[in-house]
């Protein structure tokens, strides 16, 4: 038989394992050495923007990625952030724990988040748990622990707190100013020639509870408007709490052409509950929450809210944390009141 003939084919292409770029290679391909990458990562370099861009651009040619255990073993620390929230599942705080994780992102820290459910001991398990886990610092979204427990720990690890004005080292504050939101709430109403407001308040032992709940008896009564204790009810910060506040207040028969919800959430649940009793809004009952939520301009009828950006909160909360773990002091925050005025309320005709 004759030979048969084998056709050369070339060898199969061996697979080639990408070869992973390393701080070193940014800073040569930048011209740069590698501890000024290292500050630039960290946000501590002081060089010029040119320069910085140009490293940025290198990274992301090269598709460089720090390694967060050899970051944590050269800074001492474990790049993440511990974040309690009250509830995990919230709109309100999902809003924050948001701007939390994209801001710490920019900077390459991971948020570990926990919640406390409005339960002082829950918190300090929790805060304790965090502790634990050598997190570079803690943000805390309002909670119910003692200003006393906050300022202890904050002489340990350093602290950011929203929803109070609380001064100590290593510890800051970022706050919302409740009181005016409320104001201008029923200044809005009033304007609208509303004189008897029904308010659906959240549970006293929140401060921004109490606050809200100030704020709208103190305009009430600059306005010469009715300030009657039957025309207050309250609720718990959830749908199923606005949904029973104003059930009681019309069980009660009290007389009201409009609602100043503490929150959205309960704005929701109230407005439920007016639907149910054949009550129109904003044709036969003017409605506003507070907060501004997302899901707020896309109810029926959209609905007035005081607006404060939770997500911007959060995005402050984080650049604070990172201002202070770079040895920045931050700029002090009162984030101001803005009230969304949508379809849910409207002239009161006599």
């Amino acid at each position: 038989m004759p030979q048969q003939e084998i056709a050369d084919t070339p060898p199969k292409a061996q697979a080639k394992n990408p070869v992973r770029a390393t701080l070193t290679m940014v800073a040569e391909r930048a011209g740069v050495s590698p501890s000024t990458v290292s500050r630039i990562l960290n946000g501590t370099a002081r060089v010029s923007q040119d320069k910085q861009a140009l490293v940025n651009a290198v990274i992301d040619e090269l598709g460089f990625r720090p390694d967060p255990a050899a970051r944590s073993l050269a800074g001492g620390r474990t790049m993440s952030i511990g974040v309690l929230t009250q509830f995990i599942d919230s709109p309100y705080y999902g809003e924050a724990l948001r701007g939390i994780e994209d801001e710490l992102h920019k900077a390459n820290y991971v948020p570990l988040f926990v919640s406390g459910h409005w339960n002082e001991v829950e918190e300090k398990d929790r805060l304790f748990m965090l502790q634990e886990r050598k997190v570079d610092g803690i943000i805390v979204l309002t909670g119910k622990l003692a200003d006393d427990t906050l300022v202890e720990m904050a002489a340990n690890i350093p602290v950011v707190i929203t929803g109070r004005r609380l001064s100590a080292p290593g510890l800051f504050s970022i706050d919302f100013d409740n009181s005016e939101g409320a104001s201008l709430a029923v200044r809005h109403l009033h304007a609208l020639g509303h004189q008897r407001v029904a308010f659906i308040s959240g549970p006293l032992d929140h401060p921004d509870a109490t606050e809200r709940m100030q704020g709208f008896q103190d305009e009430t009564q600059k306005k010469g408007m009715a300030l009657d204790a039957d025309l207050i009810a309250f609720g718990d910060y959830q749908e199923a709490g606005g949904f029973r506040a104003m059930n009681s207040l019309l069980d009660a028969r009290v007389q009201f052409t409009a609602v100043l919800a503490a929150n959205d959430q309960m704005a929701y649940g109230a407005r439920l509950a007016l639907h149910r009793a054949g009550l129109r809004v904003p044709e036969d009952i003017s409605l506003i929450g507070f907060d501004d939520l997302p899901h707020s301009a896309f109810t029926l009828p959209p609905l007035t809210s005081v607006r404060q950006s939770v997500y911007e909160i959060g995005v402050s909360a984080a650049q604070a944390m990172i201002d202070i773990l770079n040895k920045k002091n931050p700029p002090s925050r009162l984030v101001a009141a803005e009230l969304v005025v949508r379809e849910s309320t409207r002239i009161h005709r006599r």
